[in-house]
């Protein structure tokens, strides 16, 4: 198990590690930029069809098999990690200034990417339930193949919940550890490697917890739909940095909840 400690309240960081930084910044934006590729060219095949080979959801009357399931896991993981990475970026680079100080005063060093490992598993983690919660949608005929939404009950439904759990102590409580990247790794700091992968982890699921209704909202909207992806990317980032968390929490979640109600009864 890994041993807790504290962690160097002084995480200020020297000169000489200013390229480090840059190094590990420069590779969460190469990892992003790839993610996004992706997902752009997922879009733009799956809207050519008759150009490129593209794998699709297979419609209703065709059975499922396992590589269908992990083709849209892999789509899911790429979308994950592409629109949470600008959100999570502080989080890393914090981890990685608080590792380096650690090291100038002679502990244990840890590489930053064991840190963002974990993170990744948690977000691997919700999108393979996702994935699975996805498949049936497929069977009945709620999403086409191209991954729109038929059925605008189903819509209303899943942007009502969402705007309704943006009110809840839990969301407000993950959002919280968000917000925080040096007082959480203050509270939460393990030594060693296996430490920092359960960080990476433990940080993972407040973020999924914070973020899976947002997600959500893609189902209603269109799964690959690019505006709506960069958009909830967006306002996750303000949501964490916003100054006033409650007003945007409270303002967003009405007009989730408005927006779903409409689609509903109109």
């Amino acid at each position: 198990m890994a041993r807790r400690t504290n962690v160097p309240v002084n995480p200020k960081p020297a000169r000489l590690d200013f390229r480090v930084y840059l190094v590990v910044g420069a590779g969460l934006l190469s990892v992003a930029v790839i993610g996004w590729a992706y997902m752009v060219y997922m879009n733009w095949g799956m809207n050519h069809v008759g150009m490129v080979d593209m794998w699709m959801p297979p419609r209703a009357h065709r059975q499922w098999t396992f590589t269908d399931f992990m083709m849209l896991f892999l789509m899911w993981d790429v979308m994950m990690i592409a629109m949470m990475i600008p959100s999570v970026a502080p989080m890393v680079l914090m981890f990685n200034r608080v590792s380096q100080n650690k090291k100038r005063q002679g502990g244990h060093y840890v590489p930053t990417l064991v840190f963002t490992t974990g993170y990744l598993i948690a977000w691997s983690g919700f999108s393979a339930f996702i994935s699975l919660a996805q498949w049936p949608l497929h069977t009945v005929e709620i999403l086409s193949p191209m991954m729109n939404n038929h059925s605008y009950f189903f819509s209303g439904s899943i942007l009502i919940s969402a705007g309704l759990y943006q009110w809840t102590p839990f969301k407000e409580a993950c959002l919280r550890q968000c917000r925080s990247p040096l007082g959480f790794l203050m509270t939460n700091w393990r030594e060693g490697k296996r430490g920092a992968l359960n960080m990476g982890i433990r940080h993972g699921a407040f973020c999924v917890g914070c973020c899976w209704a947002l997600m959500l909202v893609l189902f209603a909207v269109g799964v690959m739909n690019l505006l709506w992806m960069l958009l909830i990317t967006l306002f996750v980032l303000i949501e964490k940095v916003f100054p006033t968390p409650t007003l945007i929490r409270v303002v967003s979640g009405f007009g989730l909840v408005f927006w779903g109600a409409w689609w509903i009864l109109v």
